[in-house]
């Protein structure tokens, strides 16, 4: 909950900060001057209360939206020797880390995959793909759990979800500004919304949405590379460095969804600047690195 509010403060006070620069600039008073009659202060919060919702959202139902979309079978009581090994290992690393017992399941899919998610460390969700279970050793999958119990006690579900809020918040308040200058001034539209701002508005935020994108997967690149150092730290430095080099054996897997790839194993994205994940190996060379 600290990271929540410390981080929602933060966000305040850049909107604050944004308000201030757009009065002392007078750029309210030039938008007014060329006859786009927006209150700056009224559109940028609404465009947070737009902009964040959908992330909280998203984030409280992570949980349970992982678990039907990836069809995960959650480990109530451990029925053989395997969902008793998993039990243990994540109990284990989550009492090092220092987080409550997550939740601890497997998924159906010959690809090996992992992910973690859910809205606070306290309340998570690790599960791991029965092809990850079949092509690696247990070492691998150790360091493969520890790196997604780092995910969690990083809080990583809970940063990522604030950042793309606020990543939403900024792209709606600017694609509104745009549509309004473009609606007035170009096509001197007098009152109300003309189809020209709703078209350009529109147009604008998916363009404004693309690059904000290459920022928050940069973010998840460098959450990738904790991750695997606190793996490495949970389970062993050669065995997260073994797990990673399987995955360079193993086929390519189908991504996950767009909600959970930033928390799973592999990436997805063919473009480096939209990439979820860093190379495999970069992230083992900066493993070699780690003392």
């Amino acid at each position: 909950m600290m990271r929540i509010f410390l981080f929602l403060m933060t966000n305040v006070a850049v909107m604050v900060l944004v308000s201030l620069i757009f009065s002392f600039f007078g750029i309210s008073s030039t938008l007014a001057a060329n006859g786009v009659d927006l209150n700056l202060n009224a559109l940028l919060i609404m465009s947070a209360a737009i902009g964040m919702t959908g992330s909280i959202i998203s984030l409280i139902m992570s949980k349970w939206s992982a678990k039907r979309s990836m069809g995960v079978h959650v480990i109530e009581q451990p029925e053989n020797e395997t969902e008793q090994w998993l039990i243990d290992v994540v109990t284990r690393q989550a009492q090092i880390a220092g987080i409550d017992m997550p939740d601890v399941g497997y998924f159906q899919t010959p690809d090996a995959n992992a992910f973690a998610t859910g809205m606070n460390k306290n309340n998570a969700l690790v599960a791991v793909s029965t092809g990850l279970l079949e092509t690696m050793n247990a070492d691998e999958v150790e360091a493969v759990i520890g790196h997604e119990i780092s995910h969690v006690a990083n809080g990583d579900m809970v940063t990522m979800a604030l950042m793309q809020g606020v990543v939403n918040t900024f792209v709606h308040f600017f694609a509104s500004i745009i549509g309004h200058v473009v609606d007035r001034v170009i096509l001197k539209n007098e009152k109300g919304h003309g189809m020209g701002y709703y078209a350009v508005q529109m147009v604008t935020q998916m363009t404004l949405s693309f690059l904000a994108s290459m920022l928050v997967m940069w973010f998840s690149r460098y959450r990738e590379f904790k991750a695997d150092e606190g793996g490495a730290k949970l389970a062993g430095k050669e065995k997260m460095i073994g797990a990673l080099q399987a995955l360079q054996r193993g086929h390519d897997a189908d991504p996950l969804p767009s909600q959970l790839a930033a928390f799973g194993i592999n990436g997805g994205a063919v473009r480096k600047l939209l990439m979820t994940h860093p190379p495999l190996e970069d992230r083992i060379a900066a493993l070699r690195k780690l003392d």
